[in-house]
């Protein structure tokens, strides 16, 4: 039987979002060409739904939509400023049958979670909200480095085009490698990507100061391509190992070492991004010394190579 999938648009959902199950999911065909699901959209009421766009959309079911279907995606919108969404959405989604997968893509990850259906659950949203879910709900394990969080019933993705990574795993899961690979091909996209959302989160520096480790996190960044130790931080802000350390975890929120790393790959990320340099001289640059150590350390922060970053990232030569 085909696999039935009601989106439900909200008022406030995001038009490039909603479009995007509808598309991705639209493309699995079977054996025979016939399409793998059936996907209508609907509004609670089956009225207009109104967008961030400054238009509205017309669907054409409601609410008993949600209750045929074997799979409800939450289409992306702007979470409220408390997280708590119209107590009938919230209503809607609790008295889905057990045996209903949910989904949400990026922010609607909000939704679900003020409905009770994340706690106890990991999932994701966009990288930027991240800290805020995890504070309005903290039994949600909130994993901000991933691009989709597959939690058996309940499933999310991160911002944006991540929601086509999830929906083409959903696609894998359901029919397999090849009913997927064939879709991605149809939306010209790649079947999977490497890494997580981790390599498109921009990591601002802690601004410096005049007092505590300020100074010397300042002298530190212009000396990220020589050999930094605990030991050259603490004498140069004249504090002990301990002191130094203690205090900078108290500015910071990180460790020195933890800190120093962060900014080599950060000034590794430039390089790949701007410059035409080998990986092992940038690996000198940036200070880790070696390509080797240079991929330990990217693969341990961003999930990707330095190779693999700098296909996605850098501009194309005209």
């Amino acid at each position: 039987m085909t696999h039935r999938v009601a989106v439900l648009a909200l008022d406030g959902v995001i038009p490039f979002d909603l479009g995007i199950p509808i598309r991705v999911l639209g493309e699995a065909r079977g054996a025979g060409g016939e399409r793998c699901y059936e996907i209508v959209t609907c509004s609670l009421d089956g009225a207009p739904v109104r967008t961030n766009a400054g238009f509205s959309i017309q669907v054409n079911h409601d609410r008993r939509a949600l209750a045929e279907a074997d799979t409800v995606v939450v289409a992306t919108l702007e979470p409220s400023a408390s997280g708590e969404p119209d107590p009938a959405v919230a209503d809607a989604l609790r008295a889905l049958p057990p045996s209903t997968r949910v989904v949400s893509t990026c922010t609607s990850a909000f939704v679900l979670a003020a409905a009770g259906l994340l706690d106890g659950l990991a999932a994701t949203t966009h990288w930027a909200l991240s800290d805020r879910l995890a504070a309005l709900f903290p039994a949600v394990e909130v994993r901000p480095d991933v691009l989709f969080v597959d939690a058996g019933r309940v499933l999310t993705s991160a911002g944006a085009a991540a929601g086509i990574d999830l929906f083409l795993h959903i696609i894998r899961t359901d029919h397999g490698a090849t009913v997927a690979n064939d879709a991605a091909r149809r939306c010209v996209v790649a079947p999977w990507r490497d890494g997580g959302q981790a390599q498109f989160i921009a990591h601002p520096t802690p601004p410096d100061s005049s007092a505590g480790t300020g100074p010397t996190r300042a002298w530190a960044l212009t000396r990220l391509d020589q050999p930094l130790t605990l030991a050259d931080l603490a004498a140069h802000a004249t504090m002990t190992k301990r002191t130094f350390s203690r205090r900078f975890v108290a500015e910071v929120g990180v460790t020195p070492l933890q800190w120093l790393i962060s900014r080599r790959v950060d000034r590794a990320r430039t390089l790949l991004e701007s410059s035409d340099l080998p990986v092992e001289r940038i690996a000198t640059e940036a200070g880790f010394g070696s390509a080797t150590l240079l991929r330990q350390h990217m693969h341990t922060v961003l999930g990707v190579t330095p190779q693999h970053y700098r296909r996605t990232f850098q501009a194309p030569q005209t």
